[in-house]
């Protein structure tokens, strides 16, 4: 981490020939932040974030990502009220906040880190169009993933579907270093006349019920705090990884997640402080594991980038035809649904991550796996419900991996786990939580079976079965 320079004194925006702008998203940190450090060595430099929730395409924020959004803004205005730098909030479209922006202040350049979704993309290129035709120089610079999805490609030039042969080329890439913080501007104050939004007005925070104060036991978000966890994780965790990473029992996973998602941290900082332990022979398996879950999230990305519709669409376009039910359906599933949701279903493991998800905003990647298997296979409802389940409870909801693991499960995406894998709730839990501490926290009350598990088994995989017969 760089020496900051101290603050000068406060300069009126207005009386800056020029400025840039960076607009902040999904990237809410200072260190390795290419559009921040691209902006700041051209001149001075004011920070936005926009709230946008108007956009066709782009999907809301969940509940608990916008709590999470909430406190990540308080904490990146203070970083960047270190470095000079104001942080202007705003809520609307943004064309919009972009045509007032270039009306009341002389713009020289703006600067973004890229997005992949296909909206957000879409959304970037028309304000890029429009700025360039303003004479307004626009920039877009690589920080959300270790490669450009258009630089790994297949043979036939298209996106890998198969994790394997991905995993095999992004070792190859050549990784860019991760940046510094800048140094410290001369602060800038902003004229009254823009009128952003204060983070409070901006309503992110739950209010019926009040839920947050759970979040709040069990994140802090923030760059700091994502760089304590990483410390923590690089001592204490990946030597382990590679067994302690499948136990809920123990801390065994990174849990850096939320700050991936939030851009508190990059994949390439991560990346970066794993890459000497893959020199010491005794944490070598466990630090390969975890780049090997980084480079997962890489290849999620990629597979959205190349295929848009994977958050709403079947991969494999047969499965269109499995008699997923949806919760509202009639009266027995909904029964299910809300059991499901409520860890309730008297499978301990699956009743104790729904209850992790609903007190912490988070759940642990094995027991995911189990509860999304319950969701679609032994209850048979759409992955999509539970898709859109995870995005308003997970404060790591991540668009892609959220997307692609559903499908994973459910067999109807590109690497896809065979349908006839089932995972057994109570299997799963003698293997991965042996001694119950896991359950005993988080479902300490026992529930009768909400469905027998040969049964529901057998009946997925004729539901698999008659699908394939449909297609001959």
């Amino acid at each position: 981490m760089n020496d900051r320079q101290e603050p000068n004194t406060p300069q009126d925006v207005a009386a800056v020939q020029a400025v840039n702008l960076v607009w902040f998203r999904d990237d809410l940190r200072t260190e390795d932040h290419p559009a921040l450090s691209a902006a700041m060595g051209q001149g001075p430099t004011v920070g936005i974030y926009i709230l946008d929730e108007q956009t066709s395409g782009i999907r809301p924020l969940g509940g608990a990502a916008k709590w999470w959004l909430h406190h990540a803004l308080l904490d990146l205005h203070a970083s960047l009220e270190a470095l000079g730098v104001p942080l202007l909030v705003f809520r609307g479209e943004p064309s919009h906040v972009f045509e007032r922006l270039a009306s009341q202040l002389v713009v020289n350049q703006v600067h973004w880190n890229r997005r992949y979704a296909l909206a957000e993309r879409e959304l970037d290129t028309r304000i890029k169009s429009w700025l360039g035709e303003q004479g307004i120089e626009a920039t877009s610079h690589a920080a959300w993933l270790l490669v450009e999805p258009w630089q790994i490609l297949n043979n036939k030039g298209g996106a890998y579907q198969v994790f394997a042969a991905f995993y095999r080329r992004i070792q190859e890439a050549q990784l860019r270093e991760p940046l510094p913080a800048p140094g410290a501007q001369a602060p800038i104050t902003p004229p009254s006349g823009l009128e952003d939004c204060p983070v409070a007005e901006l309503d992110l925070l739950p209010t019926h019920p009040d839920w947050g104060g759970k979040l709040a036991a069990a994140w802090q978000p923030g760059e700091r705090p994502a760089q304590e966890r990483l410390d923590y994780v690089i001592s204490e965790i990946a030597a382990d990884y590679e067994d302690g990473h499948d136990r809920p029992d123990v801390d065994g996973t990174s849990k850096l997640s939320p700050f991936l998602r939030w851009g508190h941290l990059s994949a390439q900082q991560l990346f970066s402080a794993l890459l000497p332990l893959l020199e010491d022979a005794g944490a070598h398996a466990g630090a390969a594991a975890m780049l090997r879950q980084l480079a997962w999230r890489d290849f999620c990305w990629h597979l959205l980038y190349h295929y848009p519709q994977l958050s709403t669409e079947n991969f494999r376009r047969e499965y269109d035809a499995m008699g997923w039910a949806w919760p509202n359906e009639q009266e027995q599933t909904m029964a299910e649904w809300r059991a499901w949701t409520r860890g309730e279903t008297g499978y301990r493991l699956v009743d104790a991550g729904m209850q992790q998800l609903w007190q912490t905003g988070w759940m642990h990647n094995r027991v995911r796996m189990v509860v999304a298997s319950f969701l679609v296979k032994n209850l048979q409802i759409h992955w999509r419900a539970g898709e859109e389940w995870l995005r308003d409870t997970l404060v790591d909801a991540d668009p892609a991996s959220n997307a692609v693991n559903w499908q994973w499960v459910a067999g109807s995406g590109t690497d896809a786990s065979p349908f006839f894998r089932v995972f057994n709730p109570e299997l799963q839990a003698k293997k991965f939580d042996p001694q119950g501490s896991y359950a005993a926290e988080f479902a300490p009350l026992a529930h009768e079976p909400l469905v027998d598990l040969k049964e529901t088994r057998a009946r997925a995989l004729q539901a698999y079965a008659d699908m394939r017969q449909a297609r001959e």
